[in-house]
Formats: structure tokens, C-alpha cells, sequence
């Protein structure tokens, strides 16, 4: 750590995060065993005990440690800005995002008075039971939810769009002024995105020239004797245990058989007896107390992973996931580095006392239509319920939450989509200019996708493999990449996109938009046209 690019505050920042964690107190018992064994000299104590940890593997867990938090919080800037600039440096973005938060909060709220139902409840003695003894069957069989046919989702990504339309910088003003750059596209906020040069250098093991797993092009080699040799390295690799390692080794796709542990290795999970303990909790909070949040997960996962036939056999995992993810208060820790703030509410007959305010849901996040379906793809991955719980925290906390938050990072969904916009206008106009004229705008179609990361858009190992490559570089770029400009980077894995592009152009010429989402024996073409 020695690195001059990471300033005495940062690095202070990181020895607070170690010494209040678990692996702190195992490192401390770890030595304090070497320390007791008789052959240390007193003369060598030091050594001794610095090369029992090592030889005990303990090396490679602090620098795994270590790994995650520089992934997870970003450099201090010097000096350091205000908390607010490190939410949102753009004052427009960040009203804007407030704007958001304060309309979702007004459509939960007008649910509460409309269905007169509470936000959040203690479970009657029955129910608590009734909920216990069917935990793991919380689908068909599982307990009745009062007024679910009344229950509406709060917001859809079509209603995000609409908020990301409308956002203003009020300093620029480039359709007045000669000589400005006009932006073509339907987001006009004018944030810098990458080039497809840019873009070629960042993902050059992607490159059409290199074989990649999971996809069938025809390469210089058999397709059996690359996997072969893919699964040789990834067990060297898995062996090692070292989060960088499984990172680099993912660039070109994860082996099926060995997804799910190259995946904890790079969000460095290991699933320990503290780990079970604490969602067995979770699991309490959601037996003994009901949140309005529950039913909204509910309806989601009703009206989206349950009516997908690759995923309804999953209606109970996601259930077991979403529910306790909800009360889980580690989550609020991706707000200090989110452009968005958790929301409040004030206990009974204490409205606007602060001292009395408490985040809701616990997790800070509420749930939009297709929310479960961040979910939904890691139920292939996963047998237990826990290790698929702490992953998808992990993926949430670090990736997803920026698919439905107002911001300026790169990553975050404004910038996504001015970089869709970008690719395609520069290396698909065709396809650009045709869904345009005939009234279906790209970007329009092409939105809930990015929302959702493609899940439920593509097959279900079509996505595993996108979200290999969201681990393997630690950027959610590749989602807009997917589209046009990546296929002189990659090889035809693009083409899948592509064709629900030019699928959905038929369904705005024909007035073809329905309301009723699509059975699970629904055709593919039926499922996109809505």
C-alpha cells in the first residue's frame, strides 16, 4: 500500500474497514495459535508468526480482503469534496434524482391510503407460524397475500425513461448556440462516454481473434480442446483462491461448471457460520414483521420471473432471496458512493420528527417492476439459498443499483444509455435510421434491457455470460456494448441483440403493444413486442 496513488486518508479508511471485520479476529487467533506452538524461538517471533500465517493461507485471504474494498469504494479525492460530491458532483442530476425519490415515495404512499394498509405490520402469532412451516414453499403453496390483486408495482423502467428524457443541464445550451455539438439521441445530457477505440482497447480479450467460453465461432482450434484447456487453467485457478486471478481469468468467459466459484472468488464470499446466522435473522424480521415492500416483491416476481419459462421453477429461491434482502441494513452502505438516499418514515404519531425517522424499507431500496429478475439468472448458478443471497447482495451493492439511479458515473444508467445511443448511431445507422422512422426509437426499446441487465430479454446462459464479463472487468459498459459498435470488437454473440432491435421495430408499425404479459408458452416475438 505503499502506492503513492492512494492518499493517508484512503488508506486509513482501509485499515477502519479491516479491523471491524471478521477477518480481523480470525488473523488475531490465527497468530495467537502460532504464538503458543513450542518450537517458535522468542528471537524469531516475528518471522515465525508472519510465516505460519502465510503457510496457513491466511496472506492470500487479507489480500482478497483488501481486493474487495479497493472494488468497492472509490480514491479520495485531494482535498476532499463534500459528501454530497461524492454522491453527485452535477447539482441538476442530483435535484433531479431527489425529484425521483420524492415521486416514488408519493406513488408508495397513495398506495398505503388508496388500499388502507400500513407500510409495516406485526405478523399475527398464526401467520408467523404459517409463514415458518412453509418458508421453502412460498410460491403456489405458500401464504395467502391480502390484497395482491390490487397491488401495482411503483414504477417501471418506461417511467425512469420518461424522468431521463426530461433532464436538463440548465449551463448548456447547445441547440441555441453555433457551433455546439447536438446531441441526436433523446438523452441530452451531455456527459463524456468512450469510443469504440476506447472501448476495443478496454475489452481486447473479447476480441474477435480470441476464443472465448461459451461461444461457438470457429477458431483455429477445436471448440473441445479449448474447453478442455479452459477448465485445466480454471482449476489452477480456483485453487489459488485469489479474487485478481479469478478477475483476469474470466475475461474470456467462465466454464459452466466452475461459474458459480470463480464468481465468489471474484466478489471474495465465503459463506461462514456468522454468514448463516445473520440471514437466519433476516429471516426472522421477515416471519415477524409484514412490510408493504413484501407484496410489491411479490407482484413482481409474480408478474415477471413466474411467467418466464426459464425461470418460474425458481418462484421459491427468489422469494427466499428478495424478502430478507429487503430487511437486510448492510445494504445502505452502497449509499455512501450512490447518487440516491434511502428513504424515511417516522414511527406512528411522530411525522416529522427526525429523531424518530427510520429507513424504508430497512435496505433503503424499494422495488420496481422486474427487480426479481436480478435475481432470477444466479438461481442456475447456486443449490443453497444463502450462498445465492450473499452473491446477489454483492452484485447489487456493487453493480445493479446503478440501473435505476439518477447519476454522472460512467456506469450509472444515464451514461449507459448515452453510450447505446452513441454506438449505434455510429456503427449500426441503418438499423438506428429504420427504427426511427418508423416511430419506434432505439433507445426507447432498448431501455428496460439496460435496466435489467438483459435478464429475462436473452436466454438465461446468454446472460451468465454477459454478467461474466460485468465481474471480469468491473464495468457495466458492456451492457451498451451489446448493441451496435461491439460486434468489431467481439464476435456474433451481438447478434441476439440485434435481432430483438429489429423484432420490436414490426410491433410500433402495426400497433402490435399489449398489455398482458405473456404466458410462459408465450413466443419469443409475442414476449418483446410488449
Amino acid at each position: 500500500m505503499g502506492d503513492s496513488n492512494y492518499s493517508k486518508a484512503y488508506i486509513q479508511a482501509l485499515i477502519d474497514e479491516l479491523k471491524t471485520s471478521k477477518i480481523y479476529t480470525d488473523l488475531q487467533c490465527a497468530a495467537q495459535v502460532d504464538l503458543a506452538k513450542p518450537t517458535l524461538r522468542l528471537s524469531e517471533l516475528k518471522k515465525g508468526v508472519l510465516n505460519g500465517l502465510v503457510n496457513s493461507g491466511w496472506d492470500r485471504k487479507l489480500r482478497n480482503a483488501i481486493y474487495r474494498f479497493l472494488q468497492t469504494n472509490p480514491k479520495l479525492q485531494a482535498p476532499t469534496p463534500p459528501p454530497e460530491h461524492l454522491k453527485e458532483p452535477l447539482v441538476y442530476l442530483r435535484k433531479a434524482q431527489q425529484s425521483w425519490e420524492k415521486r416514488i415515495l408519493k406513488s408508495l404512499n397513495s398506495m398505503c391510503t388508496e388500499l388502507n394498509i400500513p407500510l409495516a405490520r406485526k405478523r399475527p402469532e398464526k401467520d408467523q407460524k404459517e409463514w415458518a412451516q412453509k418458508w421453502t414453499e412460498l410460491g403456489i403453496d405458500g401464504p395467502v397475500i391480502k390484497n395482491l390483486s390490487q397491488i401495482r408495482p411503483v414504477y417501471a423502467p418506461k417511467d425512469f425513461l420518461e424522468v431521463i428524457i426530461g433532464l436538463q443541464n440548465p449551463n448548456y445550451h447547445g441547440s441555441d448556440t453555433p457551433g455546439f455539438y447536438h446531441l441526436w439521441g433523446i438523452v441530452q445530457v451531455p456527459l463524456k462516454v468512450k469510443d469504440i477505440d476506447e472501448l476495443r482497447l478496454q475489452y481486447s480479450d473479447m476480441s474477435i481473434n480470441q476464443c472465448q467460453s461459451g461461444i461457438d465461432d470457429a477458431q483455429d482450434i477445436p471448440s473441445e480442446l479449448f474447453e478442455q484447456e479452459r477448465v485445466k487453467l480454471g482449476k489452477k485457478v480456483i485453487s489459488a483462491n485469489h479474487g485478481p486471478l479469478a478477475q483476469e481469468f474470466s475475461k474470456k468467459g467462465c466454464p459452466t461448471s466452475m461459474r458459480a466459484t470463480l464468481w465468489c472468488q471474484i466478489l471474495a464470499i465465503e459463506v461462514d457460520e456468522i454468514d448463516i446466522l445473520y440471514y437466519e435473522q433476516l429471516k426472522t424480521n421477515v416471519l415477524q414483521h409484514e412490510l408493504l415492500v413484501d407484496s410489491l416483491l411479490y407482484k413482481d416476481v409474480k408478474l415477471t420471473a413466474t411467467n418466464d419459462d426459464q425461470y418460474f421453477v425458481f418462484e421459491d429461491f427468489l422469494y427466499q432471496v428478495l424478502l430478507p434482502f429487503s430487511r437486510d441494513t448492510h445494504v445502505l452502505k452502497h449509499f455512501d458512493y450512490n447518487s440516491a438516499s434511502p428513504p424515511k418514515s417516522y414511527i406512528r404519531g411522530r411525522l416529522g420528527m427526525e429523531e424518530f425517522a427510520v429507513n424504508y424499507p430497512p435496505n433503503g431500496v424499494i422495488p420496481f417492476h422486474g427487480f426479481a429478475m436480478y435475481v432470477a439468472p444466479m438461481c442456475f448458478l447456486f443449490k443453497e439459498t444463502i450462498t445465492l443471497y450473499y452473491v446477489f447482495r454483492e452484485m447489487y451493492i456493487r453493480y445493479f443499483f446503478r440501473l435505476h439511479s439518477i447519476s454522472s458515473h460512467p456506469q450509472g444508467i444515464v451514461g449507459l444509455s448515452l453510450l447505446f445511443e452513441s454506438l449505434l448511431q455510429t456503427h449500426e445507422p441503418d438499423l438506428f435510421f429504420h427504427l426511427k422512422s418508423v416511430g419506434c426509437h432505439p433507445l426507447k426499446v432498448a431501455f428496460k434491457w439496460l435496466v435489467r441487465a438483459f435478464s429475462g430479454y436473452l436466454s438465461s446462459d446468454q446472460v451468465l455470460l454477459l454478467w461474466d464479463r460485468i465481474l471480469a472487468y468491473n464495468s457495466m459498459e458492456i451492457l451498451a456494448g451489446r448493441f451496435g459498435g461491439f460486434n468489431n470488437i467481439t464476435s456474433h454473440s451481438i447478434d441476439p441483440v440485434k435481432s430483438l432491435l429489429q423484432m420490436k421495430a414490426p410491433c410500433f408499425v402495426h400497433g402490435a403493444q399489449r398489455t398482458k404479459r405473456p404466458g410462459a408458452g408465450s413466443s419469443q416475438r409475442e414476449a418483446f413486442c410488449q
